[in-house]
């Protein structure tokens, strides 16, 4: 499985695109949006004496209106701080939207044509947006040269599956990630292999950054060490291959398509996390935690009860199927795709029957020291 080319949401903007089932990163958009103000305010105090450009890169941008919604608050934080600062200097943002090459950059970019209308014609700083295709586990920019980099809802991606889980040294028999039958062993090549990805990324970032320059990283994890709880990610994918375990059953998906099959994926603990970024020692970590958000991403109350337990299953199926549908074509094939979801869809259903299901979501505030 290639999966460092193969990872793609759903393309366009129809019914099952990521575009139009990308509620909860919106959400989590919004949750971080004062540490992003307060790390946009830093900066630009930061360069006050002078004319500058600030550039600004969006890691794992995917396409549709998140992506505009985060451009949106770039602009706005600095268009308010140059009307609270009497030594505001006149700003110009290049923006640099970065994903893998298979993102729908057409659909971006025919988005962000109509972002002055969307801007209400208020007066915003000077900027530009140009694509940047490839992995942020490579290097994408010059030494010192970016001012902040954000990420929503990507670095729970890993590089690949680790060959030992992919090449079957190692089968994860049965599953798609960690689930309840994962052996130990597997379960520890996930971790390496996040171990490496996180702190290739950080030491990648850091050169990248100009001094003092920022990061806000928001990505999936969980609360505790424990792999699988009720409402975390796990349990979300331990779902997907339950599903797909039933149309082994029926002879709709081969016992050996399955076993060999596993999402370059893996969701930390808060702990893990900050033991790798202190284990690093570059950054001075400005806030760390995580907030929750509801599975269902219409739903937006604060209830431990779900009211529609079928209706919430079909909104978490179109969720995850605008994320997995791609890969999941690529390994199987397409005529599955829609039997798979249903069958989610109703499993998802019958373990929101026990109770709400929320999803830990991690966030992180960096910057690198001015010496």
């Amino acid at each position: 499985m290639k999966v460092t080319s193969g990872v793609r949401m759903v393309t366009g903007n129809g019914e099952n695109s990521y575009a139009a089932n990308s509620r909860l990163q919106e959400k989590a958009i919004l949750e971080t949006r004062t540490l992003l103000h307060k790390a946009i305010e830093e900066i630009c105090r930061s360069i006050s004496a002078h004319p500058s450009t600030i550039v600004v890169v969006d890691l794992g941008c995917s396409s549709g209106p998140n992506t505009l919604g985060f451009v949106s608050e770039v602009l706005n934080a600095i268009r308010t701080y140059s009307q609270n600062s009497e030594d505001a200097a006149a700003t110009e943002v290049q923006f640099f939207l970065n994903d893998l090459p298979g993102n729908d950059f057409n659909l971006l970019f025919r988005s962000l044509e109509h972002y002055d209308n969307l801007d209400g014609g208020k007066e915003i700083p000077s900027y530009y947006v140009a694509g940047l295709p490839g992995s942020y586990y490579r290097n994408l920019f010059p030494s010192g040269s970016v001012h902040l980099f954000h990420s929503s809802y990507s670095l729970h991606w890993r590089s690949k599956v680790p060959e030992e889980i992919s090449s079957c040294t190692h089968p994860n028999e049965g599953n798609i990630y960690i689930g309840n039958t994962t052996p130990t062993i597997v379960v520890k090549l996930f971790q390496e292999q996040f171990n490496h990805d996180f702190e290739l990324f950080l030491r990648l970032r850091f050169r990248e950054l100009v001094r003092g320059g920022q990061m806000v990283l928001t990505f999936l994890g969980r609360k505790t060490d424990e792999m699988l709880m009720h409402g975390e990610v796990g349990t979300a994918y331990e779902l997907v291959a339950k599903s797909l375990r039933s149309l082994v059953q029926k002879g709709r998906v081969l016992k050996e398509k399955l076993d060999s099959f596993n999402v370059p994926y893996y969701v930390p603990s808060v702990k893990e996390v900050k033991a790798l970024i202190n284990k690093n020692s570059l950054y001075d970590i400005e806030h760390i935690g995580f907030f929750e958000s509801n599975w269902d991403p219409q739903d937006d109350s604060e209830s431990d009860s779900v009211l529609d337990s079928a209706k919430s299953g079909a909104n978490v199926a179109k969720c995850i199927r605008a994320v997995l549908e791609p890969l999941i074509a690529d390994h199987f094939s397409k005529e599955i795709v829609e039997e798979l979801f249903i069958v989610y869809a109703s499993n998802v259903a019958k373990h929101l029957e026990k109770a709400k299901a929320k999803y830990p979501i991690i966030i992180v505030s960096l910057k690198k020291p001015l010496d």
